[in-house]
């Protein structure tokens, strides 16, 4: 006889028991504006571009790509250096599968078993599980009623628990709210100073969605600092979410200390060649950029003026609210053909800004679903 083995039956580690893997619904629905994609397809001159150099790159399939992809950091170095006011080398950046592999491979290098994480919730969730994951324990931080770290609440929390890795999103997600260089400059060296005993403590600010932002990056706030690490993705601004490209930038030896973690030749042929395609193509795609922003911006206003509690946004996407069922204000939505993301946070949602005609969609959406509500 048969018997179905569920995964409360496999020695798992107890950490992960219980626990839920990160995702959001994929539906095939009219608009789906959840999972903060870039709505434009990449440009015919990309594609083609891409094509060329993936042709290129499948001549030497039987070889082992670049190892440690050189060419490629050297060109999001180019990229930063040109966009974010600090001129770098390949040497003070790092590539990988997605900038959540750079974040795994940071809390391998520098979390683990006995160390701690602190983030501030809510927060990208994938900084709590992947800290899970690596056997890191996690402590969540305090924010205030509208989202923002308030410095003196998190300088104190940092200074009682003493975490060995600091995250710090900003623009943050789901919230869409950025964090000053002020505040950021006062954790980072409240982490230092409770670590002072152990060589400092490494310091993440998760830039995922910098382009998108009113406010300069905080690039340039890892100089001299050589346990700050900044991190980006080319799956947002460079509307590449299925390449899966993510990168950091900070002192060269955070470089070369998750060398040590990282797995033998991590990044494919294909991916270097379809990333390189893509910086070539950098003004085009930021040239999207600038209209999601203006996008992003009138959701804000109609949201707003429709009575909408909004919390004012950096990124690529709104949080809005407040509800008394978020839940079932989500399915309304969806009975409607706009797929949003219900996050978790208490009253509210998060939509993505896409095109000028599904953002009609969604908020002619709200609009019904208000009207619904009310009688």
């Amino acid at each position: 006889m048969s018997t179905t083995t569920r995964i409360d039956d496999l020695p798992l580690r107890e950490e992960l028991r219980g626990k839920s893997p990160y995702g959001a619904p994929q539906l095939d629905v009219p608009v789906r504006l959840n999972t903060n994609e870039s709505p434009y397809p990449a440009p015919e001159d990309l594609v083609r571009r891409i094509a060329e150099r993936v042709s290129e790159a499948a001549r030497g399939l039987n070889r082992y790509p670049d190892r440690d992809a050189v060419v490629l950091r050297t060109r999001l170095a180019d990229y930063l250096s040109r966009t974010a006011g600090l001129r770098l080398g390949p040497n003070r950046v790092w590539a990988a599968n997605g900038s959540n592999e750079v974040l795994q491979q940071l809390l391998q290098a520098f979390g683990g078993p006995g160390r701690t994480a602190l983030g501030f919730d809510p927060s990208y969730s994938m900084h709590a599980l992947i800290s899970r994951s690596t056997g890191t324990g996690w402590v969540s931080g305090p924010r205030t009623e509208e989202f923002a770290i308030d410095t003196h609440a998190a300088v104190a929390a940092i200074r009682e628990h003493r975490p060995h890795v600091v995250f710090v999103c900003s623009p943050n997600n789901p919230t869409g709210t950025a964090v000053s260089p002020e505040t950021v400059l006062a954790l980072y060296e409240a982490a230092q100073e409770a670590a002072r005993d152990r060589r400092g403590a490494l310091f993440v600010v998760d830039e995922a969605y910098a382009e998108f932002s009113h406010r300069p990056s905080l690039l340039p706030l890892i100089e001299g600092r050589p346990t700050f690490v900044l991190t980006r993705t080319m799956s947002k601004a460079f509307g590449a979410a299925g390449l899966r490209l993510g990168y950091l930038a900070a002192d060269a030896a955070v470089v070369d200390a998750v060398q040590l973690v990282r797995l033998p030749y991590h990044l494919s042929a294909i991916t270097q060649a379809t990333a390189h395609a893509a910086l070539e193509f950098a003004d085009t795609l930021l040239g999207y950029v600038e209209e999601l922003k203006a996008e992003r911006d009138r959701i804000v206003a109609e949201l707003t003026a429709l009575g909408c509690d909004v919390t004012e946004s950096d990124a690529n996407f709104v949080q809005f609210g407040r509800f008394a069922d978020a839940q079932a204000v989500w399915r309304r939505l969806l009975d409607h053909g706009v797929l949003v993301r219900d996050n978790g946070v208490p009253g509210r949602l998060r939509v993505t800004t896409g095109t000028r005609a599904e953002n009609d969609a969604f908020l002619d959406a709200v609009r019904a679903v208000m009207k619904e509500i009310a009688e």
